[in-house]
């Protein structure tokens, strides 16, 4: 049995990654990329700042900061936001009429999921979560976010800032994302 750790940190920023059951390229099969932007748009509602991201065919990070009067801890954030977008998967999937994967995700749920309401399995249960301790630290990820869709065996733009799922755009070329609050205006 694993260990769950919870994230009550306030006024502090996050490393977050989190992936689809079985590394399956769910995100990108099911052309769920819109979900993540709703996602985002819920989360300026509770004042939490998404300051970097990558959404990937098959897993996500993200840099978050939590505000010091935020509603929500780190945990609960995450949970809502998997919750919601493996909705917008299952949905997508279903009209696509992907039965095959849609079978395997209905099976791999286990008796104890089915009973607290999951029908499907879309994304690993945990979710990695690492705090930002510096700015050097968070330059660091932020390059590691944005150039992950040309690392290994990805190959999704021949430039990491042309990748459309990306804020490193917004960052290296300073075009615009309406979800994106420059990590500059929270640390500086």
């Amino acid at each position: 049995m694993s260990i769950r750790t919870t994230h009550n940190e306030v006024n502090t920023s996050y490393f977050v990654t989190f992936t689809c059951y079985k590394w399956h390229s769910l995100i990108s099969e099911a052309d769920a990329y819109s979900a993540f932007y709703r996602w985002f748009d819920y989360l300026k509602t509770i004042d939490v700042k998404v300051s970097g991201y990558v959404i990937m065919p098959n897993h996500f990070h993200g840099l978050f900061h939590i505000p010091i009067d935020c509603s929500k801890n780190l945990n609960q954030i995450i949970a809502n936001g998997k919750r919601f977008i493996a909705y917008a998967i299952i949905a997508n999937l279903e009209k696509l009429e992907k039965e095959e994967i849609l079978q395997e995700l209905f099976t791999s749920t286990s008796n104890r999921e089915k009973n607290k309401g999951q029908k499907h399995k879309v994304f690993k249960d945990s979710f990695d979560a690492i705090e930002i301790l510096s700015t050097d630290m968070l330059n660091v990820k932020l390059d590691y976010i944005h150039r992950n869709p040309c690392q290994g065996r990805w190959h999704l733009a021949d430039d990491y800032t042309l990748y459309a799922h990306s804020s490193a755009a917004f960052y290296e070329k300073e075009t615009e994302n309406k979800w994106i609050t420059d990590y500059r205006e929270i640390y500086c």
